[in-house]
């Protein structure tokens, strides 16, 4: 039986810690209960959905339904020589996920290791870190209509996945609320440990003996070392996605800003880190009251206890403003404002 709450206070249930209040909410275990809690919401009524809140900043209060996704399991559903196939509910912690994959000798996660958030948040906005994407390794999701209640299942393709974007934060936003998701993992590993720090930290670490929990432990250790630990310091790890922009434009930046770090893509493109330009605008380590920038990683924005929402949403366009002006670039956040 599902529980209709009233002025709930959603500062637990977001990673910055932010104080706001839904005025209405409610928290679903089942597919059943989330179908229940449906029929009670009014067509007209403002909807929200709450995994892990690791990637969102709340700047006022909704006037609306929260729906606490609370849905827990997993389940191997299928196998073959080289592979198996995991089906996770939505609710379960991406990380705790991650580390029973390890456990069980499934390969394919754990470069996405310590990334904050749950599993049906992780292919909504195709979540990636140290040269692998959910992308790489998603077979299939199932998600209930929200103006219908019906249930439906989307291939790769008709998540229309691209850089930390898919089908459901873009022509489908707010349309579905995802239920569980299928990964096609593999028995026997291929190591990806080309991408960043990864093969410093397990020279570091004096790994001799390659394995995807040696490759876990070193993303876990870099993350740590970069990225503060919500539990102490409010953020929602990185808020902007690193820009694209053509071959040309880099070239001509290039030649002004010689230091400037590029990744080249397919079709005469480069992807610049996010977290340069904002250190080079001069933002990194930079505090306004109780908000800031993080001294450690420019692309987190912090909460160091009482800030306010709308004044880390301001401090984000400023910075945006300001990389735009001295680079001619423009930084997107990867958080939703709301």
């Amino acid at each position: 039986m599902i529980k209709l709450e009233q002025n709930v206070s959603l500062k637990s249930f977001n990673t910055f810690g932010l104080e706001a209040k839904a005025a209405h909410f409610i928290a679903f275990t089942t597919v059943n209960e989330l179908l229940e809690a449906l029929k009670m919401i009014e067509s007209d009524e403002p909807l929200m959905v709450l995994g892990g809140g690791s990637n969102i900043l709340l700047t006022k209060d909704f006037e609306g339904v929260v729906l606490k996704n609370e849905l827990q399991g997993i389940d191997l559903i299928d196998e073959d020589r080289n592979h198996v196939w995991i089906k996770a509910m939505a609710g379960e912690n991406w990380h705790q996920f991650v580390l029973h994959c390890i456990e069980n000798g499934w390969a394919g996660l754990e470069n996405l290791s310590l990334i904050p958030g749950t599993v049906g948040a992780a292919p909504m906005q195709n979540i990636g870190a140290y040269g692998v994407e959910i992308k790489d390794v998603f077979h299939s999701l199932e998600a209930v209509e929200i103006a219908s209640g019906k249930y439906q299942e989307f291939t790769a393709e008709e998540c229309e996945f691209g850089y930390r974007e898919s089908v459901f934060k873009t022509s489908l936003k707010g349309k579905y609320i995802i239920t569980s998701v299928v990964f096609r993992l593999d028995k026997t590993p291929t190591f990806n440990t080309s991408y960043g720090a990864i093969q410093a930290t397990l020279d570091e670490m004096g790994v001799t003996d390659l394995s995807i929990k040696a490759i876990s432990d070193a993303v876990i250790k870099i993350r740590q070392s970069k990225l503060p630990d919500p539990v102490e310091i409010g953020n929602s790890g990185s808020f902007f996605k690193n820009p694209t922009i053509d071959n040309i434009d880099y070239e001509g930046l290039r030649a002004e800003f010689p230091s400037i770090p590029g990744y080249k893509l397919p079709e005469q493109k480069v992807k610049i880190p996010a977290a340069w330009l904002i250190e080079q605008a001069g933002w990194k380590g930079k505090t306004f009251g109780e908000i800031g920038v993080h001294k450690n990683h420019p692309l987190v924005l912090v909460n160091y206890g009482n800030g306010k929402g709308e004044d880390i949403k301001k401090l984000a366009f400023e910075i945006k403003a300001s990389v735009a002006s001295k680079f001619g670039i423009e930084i997107t956040p990867e958080v939703n404002i709301i």
